[in-house]
């Protein structure tokens, strides 16, 4: 990973404004302590509102702003679009995050001078179902929060089941939410289709980042073709 790529991810992870531990994050993103130190170096020296030492931990207290830039106008309208395609989800959370994302954005971006711009290039696709709507936002939290949940699930067969799993990520694939997970019910990464997902009981356990059951595990479990194929977005 590229070092840009796992400055963002670390900060990325940081807005959870949560304490982390140097170890935890280079178990996560598959690198030395060494190397989260350097980094944590290089944020602190740019800028970011990092606190923590060796040792104790790391953690993002403060909202982060980002500085000026200069985009390109293919660059303008890839923003413009993505945060569109947010704010017509069904996510009222993040839909209501995107609309006032795009207000933001209109008052420090010129307005295209063609409003028909960059349209072609956007075709909207049908919302979500609906039932997965209402666990967005829990699955959300869990994820961030490494909590343990409970379950209740339709299998392939249409037969309900309960499982105790460990969320790591959610994944928009077509018209369907997905949920990446550990299940410590049948002890190995599984994904879940929210729209057969009937229930969600949060356990208040923190689950710990194992070495064969977190994210960059699953990742791999995913890139030998058993996983999603594409799109994790925590």
């Amino acid at each position: 990973m590229a070092r840009s790529d796992r400055l963002f991810d670390l900060i990325q992870i940081l807005r959870d404004g949560r304490l982390h531990r140097a170890a935890d994050l280079a178990a996560d993103l598959g690198v030395s302590v060494r190397s989260i130190w350097r980094d944590m170096a290089v944020l602190t020296a740019s800028g970011m509102p990092v606190e923590g030492e060796r040792g104790v931990g790391y953690i993002l207290r403060q909202p982060i702003t980002l500085p000026p830039m200069m985009l390109q106008p293919a660059e303008l309208i890839a923003l413009r679009l993505g945060v569109r395609l947010v704010a017509e989800g069904n996510d009222a959370n993040l839909a209501a995050a995107a609309r006032s994302l795009a207000g933001k954005i209109a008052t420090v971006a010129p307005a295209p001078r063609d409003t028909d711009a960059g349209e072609d290039l956007f075709a909207p696709a049908a919302p979500a179902p609906q039932r997965a709507s209402p666990h967005l936002p829990l699955l959300r939290k869990a994820i961030r929060q490494s909590e343990r949940l409970t379950i209740a699930v339709l299998d392939a067969s249409g037969q309900l089941t309960q499982r105790d799993i460990r969320p790591l990520a959610l994944a928009l694939t077509g018209q369907t939410w997905v949920l990446a997970a550990w299940c410590d019910t049948k002890a190995g990464f599984a994904t879940f289709g929210l729209d057969r997902l009937l229930d969600i009981v949060p356990r208040g356990e923190v689950f710990p980042r194992e070495a064969g059951k977190r994210l960059a595990d699953y990742r791999k479990w995913q890139a030998l073709g058993l996983g999603l194929a594409e799109g994790l977005d925590i």
